[in-house]
């Protein structure tokens, strides 16, 4: 291999050396986007400048999928092959690609021209199948490659209400469009407590992102710690599949989630705020730094708070809030252990409020029209709007802004219904943490309390549908393969569960179903689920325990049908019918021992944990 030329690294390296640690994902990306690819001896030069072992630099470049040790080609097209774009014929796009080209995914030409890679969602579902051409978005791909839109995406932008979405669907909106920061100049008039109390029990608002965690109680516990310095964070690291929701709202209008910000900003007392983004959005990166120029030109960032945007580089994990901490200190994206809690010892162990996008966008709202009007609009217990990302068999595909309280079938009638005039079979919600639903689900009111009612998650807002035709076992299979792929590895319940979870779902879709594998998954799901330290272990079998509960047939060898075939896309027999139940009857015994063994792993965790905390506080 020829020498290389550390000079141009050298200029690049000079940007981040002051920021130490914490600039090692910048000056790696940097470092990337001069080479190629991140060589021994551009890893060697990082750490040197940065003052970060060797082995730690490894260690972050080997967790993070988009960084390269290997050469790779001059140019990169990633195809998404998860589920919305599967639906879509994403697989025989990317076979097509690579015959022409005569390499298998993951692999690169020849004369390094060009690497093709197989990707997880690229969060551009309601224009699938989609790939993603070094910076450029590729989307609505025609079968034989003849059609197709590249570049910045477009906003597909529909609902009853555009309170959240007002300025999105019609390119990116500047300041001089989007007008002053009234919401931010209210509540600079108030005091914080009192901008606190409107996010709080009065306006009702609660995360969007997942987790619904009250917004007022996070900034309200944030606020009360003193502290040298405190962080605002908004988590854009946007990688749930068939969630789409923040690209729109960043790419169209940026200023919203920078205003949201600034007025937490306000409410807690941080003076410095981070925006962390998925690298699978690049053409988003141009957008959000012209954002953050016009906002300090107009005074509204700066000397007492100003924002700095961080770049992932593709680790699902890193959107779990401490994993997301860790990735801007430089660190590989690891969950930590909770307590102490973020808004006590969160970035840089300082008292840190970190919200979703989409969560920000409405703080500007509830200031501007008092949470009074904002608790008109949605429910009771889920008031104000509710953006879902809408994708899969459907005739109208997109972001979709409507009031909390709407039903399932409203909202797939604003979506055009079924495409093709077919049967629904199934709706995903919540994406691949989420749970399916069916037909019986079509008149539950889309809020957290009549979902939590129905065993469904809000979770990101996905509705993902799937018509008569498709074949679920296929479904599970990808997402069996995406939680195995994204486990960071951490914790034991998660690593080795979504490997075996991942094993025992290929096997069902290839209809080689071993005996007892009903009794395993289920097993193997409910450990994962009572056992594992974050939300992707914790989640990463809901989906697949929904479809066990509505499919019992799909998950039973074939010998339990009486030796006949059941077809993945015709009914059951009622011979197999039959025998399931009969075999399912015996898994539910055996499902309660599973459950009580899970529920004493949990507590062995819990116990070890409690230990190694106590262990680490005695020598402090």
């Amino acid at each position: 291999m020829s020498e290389i030329d550390l000079v141009p690294l050298h200029k690049e390296l000079a940007r981040f050396t002051p920021l130490g640690r914490s600039g090692l994902l910048p000056a790696l990306h940097a470092a990337q986007k001069i080479y190629g690819w991140l060589p021994q001896e551009v890893a060697a030069e990082v750490a040197r400048s940065l003052r970060v072992p060797l082995a730690d630099v490894h260690g972050v470049i080997e967790f993070y999928s988009l960084f390269y040790n290997e050469q790779v080609g001059r140019n990169f097209i990633r195809v998404c092959t998860d589920q919305a774009c599967a639906l879509k014929g994403a697989d025989n796009l990317l076979g097509r690609l690579c015959k022409h080209y005569d390499v298998e995914p993951g692999q690169t030409t020849e004369d390094l021209s060009l690497t093709i890679e197989r990707s997880p969602c690229l969060g551009l579902c309601e224009q699938a199948p989609v790939a993603l051409v070094d910076d450029d978005a590729q989307t609505n791909i025609a079968p034989d490659f003849k059609s197709y839109d590249l570049g910045i995406p477009r906003s597909l932008v529909y609902g009853s209400m555009r309170k959240l979405t007002a300025n999105c669907g019609n390119g990116t909106t500047t300041l001089a469009k989007y007008g002053e920061y009234s919401a931010y100049k209210k509540a600079l008039s108030m005091t914080p407590e009192a901008v606190i109390a409107e996010t709080d029990k009065a306006s009702g608002l609660v995360g969007r992102g997942g987790a619904a965690f009250p917004t007022g109680i996070k900034w309200g516990g944030a606020a009360k710690i003193q502290a040298d310095q405190k962080y605002v964070v908004c988590n854009a690291d946007e990688s749930e599949p068939g969630t789409f929701k923040d690209r729109v709202l960043l790419l169209d209008d940026p200023h919203r989630t920078i205003e949201g910000m600034c007025i937490a900003a306000y409410a807690i007392g941080a003076t410095k705020g981070y925006i962390y983004i998925r690298a699978e959005y690049p053409y988003i990166l141009p957008v959000l730094e012209n954002a953050l120029v016009e906002a300090r030109s107009a005074g509204y960032l700066g000397s007492h708070f100003d924002i700095e945007i961080r770049v992932g580089a593709g680790a699902y994990i890193c959107g779990e809030e401490t994993a997301l901490f860790e990735s801007i200190e430089g660190k590989r994206g690891f969950p930590r252990v909770k307590p102490p809690f973020p808004t006590t010892n969160g970035l840089f162990d300082k008292p840190t409020v970190i919200n979703n996008v989409e969560t920000l966008c409405n703080v500007p709202l509830i200031i501007s029209i008092g949470s009074a009007e904002y608790r008109k609009i949605g429910t009771e217990k889920s008031p104000g709007p509710k953006l879902f990302c809408v994708s899969g068999d459907v005739a109208k595909p997109g972001l979709y802004e409507v009031p909390f309280g709407v039903t399932l079938r409203e909202m797939l009638k604003m979506a055009g219904g079924v495409a093709g005039k077919k049967q629904l079979k199934a709706v995903l919600f919540g994406g691949a943490a989420g749970a399916f639903a069916t037909s019986a689900h079509l008149d539950v009111k889309l809020t957290f309390e009549d979902l939590r009612a129905a065993g469904l998650p809000l979770g990101s807002g996905v509705i993902m549908v799937f018509d008569e035709t498709r074949d679920l076992r296929d479904a599970l299979k990808r997402l069996g393969k995406f939680f195995a792929h994204e486990s960071c590895g951490k914790c034991y319940p998660c690593q080795m569960g979504t490997q075996r979870q991942m094993e025992i779902l290929d096997r069902v879709a290839n209809g080689n179903v071993l005996p007892g594998d009903f009794v395993r998954l289920e097993d193997v799901g409910w450990t994962m689920t009572d056992a594992s330290l974050c939300g992707l272990g914790q989640t990463a079998a809901s989906a697949v325990l929904s479809a066990m509960k509505l499919w019992p047939e799909l998950f039973v060898e074939e010998s339990k049908v009486e030796n006949k075939k059941v077809s993945r896309v015709s009914k059951v027999s009622k011979a197999a019918k039959k025998a399931v139940k009969k075999d399912v009857s015996k898994v539910t015994k055996v499902s309660k021992v599973s459950k009580a063994k899970s529920i004493k792993v949990k507590k062995i965790v819990k116990a070890i944990v409690k230990k190694n905390r106590k262990a680490s506080t005695n020598k402090k």
